[in-house]
């Protein structure tokens, strides 16, 4: 790996495991001094273990204004201006809408739309004050595209989409690019979750559940969460300097 990040900060949020966790170890592989962040320390322990020197850790729920404010001022306190956001923390419930609560309904916008926009606010100001800034969030293929019975969790990420791509004009003539990755079904807790419940529910077994997962892969399998952190990876560098408000779908050709 080059050090092409090294004179970078990126801060990742829900960097604990599966894609957060691999686009943290790319950014530090290339060189950039990364802030982790979760709701919990151990999951991100080990990554600062590891980078004892290039990694710092903050604690925040992404959908509580006060909690995001504080955790990025720490960030920056530690280890300087932010040049890199990568939003991906998330969180996936699934319903039938007939049965959808208002609970389940704002938890997903707030996770997944509300925290965004929050963590967004919180770098913007420095970004156009330095005259850059790249900023991916990490959205689904859930944000392209309908799936029954994650209504909540479709409109959630329909609306980071959109907020990228407005973002993405409002901000182009300064120096900002901002994208959204939109990885189809990864190989990642939520899903092994998911894939549980099915068995659980339906009698299946997990051969059978896990086909139903891919089945609109042509790839017939599920994404690893390394190749989604190459795809962010890319648009932190260089060279997608002319690339801003796309939502690149990382899917094994799964037509949107």
């Amino acid at each position: 790996m080059t050090g092409d990040l090294n004179d970078q900060h990126a801060l990742v949020t829900g960097a604990g495991q599966g894609i957060g966790e691999a686009i943290a170890r790319q950014l530090l592989a290339r060189g950039a001094r990364v802030t982790v962040l979760g709701r919990r320390p151990q999951p991100l322990q080990q990554l600062v273990d590891e980078h004892p020197d290039r990694c710092h850790m903050v604690l925040a729920d992404i959908a509580n204004a006060a909690e995001v404010k504080a955790a990025f001022a720490q960030a920056v306190a530690a280890q300087g201006a932010i040049h890199i956001l990568v939003n991906n923390a998330g969180q996936a419930l699934s319903s039938p809408f007939l049965k959808l609560d208002d609970q389940h309904w704002q938890s997903m916008l707030a996770v997944n739309l509300t925290g965004t926009m929050l963590c967004i606010q919180q770098v913007l100001p420095a970004m156009v004050e330095a005259g850059g800034g790249r900023i991916v969030n990490v959205a689904s293929t859930a944000g392209l595209t309908g799936y029954a019975y994650v209504a909540a969790y479709c409109a959630a990420k329909h609306g980071v989409i959109g907020l990228t791509r407005s973002l993405a004009l409002e901000f182009a003539q300064k120096g900002i690019t901002v994208n959204a990755v939109c990885p189809g079904y990864t190989e990642t807790e939520i899903v092994t979750t998911s894939i549980e419940r099915v068995v659980a529910k339906t009698g299946r077994t997990p051969e059978q559940a896990m086909a139903e997962f891919v089945k609109n892969n042509p790839q017939g399998r599920l994404v690893q969460p390394q190749q989604v952190a190459d795809a962010v990876l890319w648009l932190c560098g260089q060279g997608a300097g002319a690339v801003t408000g796309q939502a690149i779908a990382v899917a094994g050709g799964e037509v949107m």
